[in-house]
């Protein structure tokens, strides 16, 4: 088997020529690999190593940012050329035994009302995340990998990058690899046509992600190791891992130039966690409508409903005994949103689902 060790011991800049944080298409591959080979990729998490067990929230202002989403790879995959699709077949996804979630002022769907910082350190064992930091919980594991993506064209990095101007625009700070590539390189916080950060938890092991190749060898990196998060993330972090993700590849020669949309497609012919936890038994739910403050309605529009449910949710929990942050942690790696209509107009409806198995 091929694989990419690396120390997580050190940060990726000291180890910058097995990774990167920035997707550009001239950085360069670390490992070649044919048509059904599997290549082992050691990550770090999502934050570089910089909580590490024992660092508290007066950690918080000196993290680098920046720095965020640490990569392994580009791995090139022999045949794999542009107007061809791309298959990851995730083999296995090893969890590492240490994570954390964190509330960071500034950060995540609740970032105007939830600014207090609040850090959980979670500890892996079993199959399960259990933390000091909020007691009576356990999150069963569901491994998988919040970043995967090929390398964007030069043509594409551009297109990117001017659609991005003024909301997301480039930024060299903690930039790995520095230079052009960091100048230019198109940072991992948004999701985009070449994969990325989308945090889809149903990419577990024996999952399948389909992307479209725009460089030769596709350029494929992965990281942001997740052992659990509800769908939606809402605070920004899941149950935060640094992983292994073992993956192989297929190549679908032509295949993105017959296909009339560009983005990520993922398959599965199994659960894709134990399904007591994917489509749980016993669980409370709490519906959100597009109501404001102020009591209007801000007709068909999804995300006042969602905000609503989250909120909704958080207070249930808090008559449960948690406090604020701690039940907002628990919507972000525990609790699914559901979008239960779009046809009932005006009042769109998102609901919270909450498992119940997570505090047997």
């Amino acid at each position: 088997m091929h694989s990419i060790r690396i120390d997580r011991q050190r940060r990726l800049a000291e180890e910058h020529h097995l990774g990167h944080n920035r997707f550009h298409p001239d950085i360069s591959p670390i490992v070649e690999v044919g048509e059904g080979e599997e290549v082992a990729l050691e990550t770090r998490d999502a934050l570089d190593g910089q909580l590490k067990p024992g660092t508290t929230v007066a950690d918080f202002p000196s993290l680098d940012v920046g720095a965020v989403h640490p990569l392994t790879g580009p791995v090139y995959v022999k045949g794999a050329a542009p107007s061809d699709i791309l298959e990851i077949e995730f083999t296995d996804i090893i969890a590492e035994p240490a994570a954390f979630s964190a509330i960071m002022p500034g950060l995540g769907f609740l970032r105007d009302v939830m600014t207090e910082p609040f850090l959980v350190h979670w500890q892996i064992r079993d199959g399960w995340a259990t933390s000091a930091d909020i007691p009576g919980v356990r999150i069963p594991g569901g491994p998988f990998m919040g970043v995967s993506g090929v390398a964007p064209s030069a043509a594409k990095l551009a297109e990117w990058t001017a659609r991005e101007q003024r909301a997301f625009p480039p930024d060299a700070a903690g930039a790995v690899p520095t230079g052009a590539c960091g100048l230019a390189g198109l940072r991992t916080l948004p999701p985009r046509e070449n994969g990325g950060n989308f945090d889809v938890k149903q990419l577990t092991k024996g999952s399948k992600l389909f992307l479209p190749v725009f460089e030769e060898g596709g350029l494929f990196s992965t990281g942001d190791g997740h052992f659990a998060q509800g769908d939606g993330e809402v605070c920004v972090t899941a149950v935060e891992m640094g992983a292994t993700a073992i993956v192989r590849f297929k190549v679908h020669k032509g295949l993105a130039n017959r296909r009339k949309f560009t983005a990520p497609v993922f398959s599965r012919i199994s659960y894709f966690i134990d399904p007591r936890y994917a489509a749980p038994e016993r669980f409370l739910g709490v519906m959100g409508m597009p109501i404001n403050a102020e009591g209007e309605i801000e007709a068909e529009n999804l995300t006042p409903a969602c905000r609503n449910a989250v909120l909704n949710m958080m207070e249930l929990l808090q008559e449960r005994g948690f406090s604020r942050e701690q039940a907002y942690v628990i919507c972000s790696v525990a609790v699914d949103l559901r979008i239960s209509n779009v046809v009932d107009v005006p009042n769109y409806v998102v609901s919270a689902l909450l498992p119940e198995a997570i505090f047997e």
